[in-house]
């Protein structure tokens, strides 16, 4: 089936064969588990799907996840394939149902959480299910919904008010074209998240092997000598200006928060949120760290590293090492990752847990040789090199395909083919 591509013009309107439609026309709403009290769940044979199921997936491919007892004779409505789940409830408008269609074939034993509702397509139903899927999940989608949200610290959406919006639906093989092209980048996707999680879990064997000495890179034979953190790098904490003198602030040192410090990532950074004068840096307690620095966080997310490019300061949420040998710094930077038990094992603190740099001063190591150190660092660092390429082939993945949303949930690009005109 040979298929090109039509871009209307820039004043935007649903084309002609897309026709309004009032939800309620086309299938009937269902509700999920009733009658159920905490005692019910993870004990019975039946099958349920879960809440996150609903709000994660926009198809839903795998078996129901959660297990729920189900009385003999008991009346509640099972789950089918092609029905629409949407979530009943969200902590904020723009999150309220979002939907999740049924691709699978349940066994006559699966449910639907009591937090979410169903939507049965009626057997000649102008629309698909995976179709309306993606619309719910589009900018058009949530436009709608999201005005429908009631409440204040939780929002809900009322079934009737659902069922009484009108949605524009092409033909419906045109519909299923628009779901082909979705379904194909969605599995683009799911397969490089799939990658990067195999390459992350590869990782952290090949660090648990190198950054131990369990296993040796080539050529290596010098026995390991066990030290002291403090006897490698010296240990800075940091500070921050008052943010009452604009003079501090907006100059060109980058200065550093412990929420930009990521979890996961090859961990070099040279450009803040913010950034402070030298004059801010004399009047606080920020520290200049010098290039090849290792920040480490002290405080809330503890142990998290990354190697600073440039000169860089920090808040006081860090506890920085400076590496006595430059050439130490990615194996101390992964050693450090690697290790952060040995900073939870020490933090203290009754209201969030800290550590001081006196005691990560004291956290014993054990080191090869500076030529083995940035032989192993070499290989993790690859390793980051080709995950951080993953996740930024996974980003662009990611916003090509919000873009085909647009475009072909509203009409703006068609897919045209035989018998869609």
């Amino acid at each position: 089936m040979s298929r090109s591509v039509q871009t209307p013009s820039k004043a935007f309107a649903f084309p002609n064969e897309w026709q309004p439609v009032r939800l309620g026309s086309i299938g009937k709403t269902y509700g999920g588990l009733t009658g159920k009290s905490g005692e019910d769940f993870n004990t019975g044979s039946a099958s349920y799907v879960t809440f996150m199921q609903v709000m994660g997936n926009s198809r839903l491919r795998e078996p129901a996840k959660g297990t729920v007892n189900i009385n003999p004779g008991e009346r509640q409505n099972h789950v089918q394939k092609d029905d629409l789940l949407f979530n009943g409830s969200s902590e904020t408008p723009e999150e309220v149902a979002l939907a999740a269609a049924v691709d699978f074939h349940p066994d006559s034993d699966t449910f639907l959480n009591s937090f979410c509702f169903g939507f049965r397509l009626l057997p000649d139903a102008p629309a698909d299910s995976l179709f309306l899927a993606y619309l719910f999940r589009s900018s058009v989608g949530r436009n709608l919904v999201s005005s429908l949200a009631q409440g204040a610290t939780r929002y809900n959406i009322s079934k009737t008010q659902l069922l009484n919006q009108a949605i524009h639906l092409p033909p419906k093989a045109e519909q299923i074209a628009i779901r082909e092209k979705l379904t194909d980048a969605e599995e683009l996707i799911n397969s490089l998240e799939r990658l990067i999680s195999k390459k992350r879990a590869i990782k952290q064997g090949i660090m648990q092997e190198l950054l131990t000495g369990r296993t040796r890179l080539p050529g290596f034979q010098e026995s390991w000598v066990q030290t002291k953190i403090g006897k490698l790098a010296s240990v800075f904490g940091g500070g921050t200006p008052s943010t009452k003198t604009p003079s501090y602030w907006n100059g060109d040192i980058p200065w550093f928060t412990p929420g930009e410090i990521s979890k996961n990532g090859s961990g070099l950074i040279k450009s803040s949120e913010r950034s402070i004068t030298s004059e801010g840096l004399q009047r606080s307690g920020a520290k200049l760290l010098p290039a090849n620095s290792i920040l480490v966080t002290s405080r809330a997310s503890l142990g998290h590293c990354a190697v600073a490019e440039v000169p860089v300061a920090t808040n006081q949420g860090f506890t920085s090492l400076v590496p006595k040998d430059s050439r130490s710094s990615w194996f101390l930077y992964y050693w450090m990752q690697h290790n952060r038990h040995e900073l939870q094992s020490r933090a203290a603190g009754s209201t969030f847990l800290e550590i001081s740099s006196s005691k990560v001063e004291s956290i014993p190591i054990t080191i090869p040789s500076i030529r083995e150190q940035e032989a192993v660092a070499g290989v993790l660092r690859d390793a980051d090199n080709e995950i951080d390429a993953l996740d930024r082939r996974l980003e662009s993945t990611r916003s090509i395909k919000q873009g085909m949303m647009q475009e072909l949930l509203t009409g703006r690009t068609r897919l045209v083919s035989e018998g869609v005109r």
